[in-house]
């Protein structure tokens, strides 16, 4: 085996991923604490061609040195949006057809490899705040809920990480449903 250099790798530019076809996923981050976090969540969205991001209440949001860090230029390629709250986002990704779901332990949660998904269907995840998780007001207005299963003494998981797993396993399911 050889490591491939970063020309065999067909890595885009900033301009040819906005244009390119997007995953009809669009991710909601609720009040994250770490920019840090949020820059890692776009570099994910970057990698999986998410739709965009939407980022609420005092999530950091670009330009912000410690996204810039760990997004490492996905904050120019991924588009994002933001508002006050999301009950905002939610209400407008309603206006356009998104089911949402929130990415939380709670009763009746629906287990990740469990999800029923049309991948014609757009979908929007919501992530919450580190410690608090999705805001209960916000788990309301959500069409239901997605759990990770979780097998060790931890029960939680870092949004970033979190982010990473759900949406690879929703791009998997797409691109499988494409092949």
């Amino acid at each position: 085996m050889r490591k491939l250099s970063m020309e065999e790798l067909g890595r885009k530019s900033a301009d040819e991923v906005k244009a390119s076809e997007k995953m009809p996923i669009i991710v909601v981050l609720e009040n994250i604490r770490s920019a840090y976090n949020v820059g890692s969540v776009f570099r994910t969205s970057d990698a999986f061609l998410v739709e965009a991001i939407y980022i609420t209440g005092y999530s950091a949001k670009p330009p912000h040195k410690e996204i810039k860090k760990t997004a490492l230029g996905a904050e120019d390629s991924v588009t994002w949006k933001h508002f006050a709250n999301a009950a905002e986002a939610i209400a407008e990704l309603r206006n356009d057809t998104y089911k949402v779901y929130a990415i939380e332990q709670v009763e009746n949660s629906t287990m990740l490899d469990k999800l029923v998904w049309n991948s014609d269907e757009k979908i929007a995840v919501v992530f919450g705040n580190e410690v608090t998780g999705v805001e209960q007001n916000t788990i309301a207005l959500c069409d239901g809920c997605i759990e990770i299963p979780q097998l060790g003494m931890k029960h939680s998981l870092n949004i970033a990480t979190a982010a990473g797993v759900v949406l690879w396993e929703l791009v998997r399911r797409k691109l499988k449903a494409i092949n």
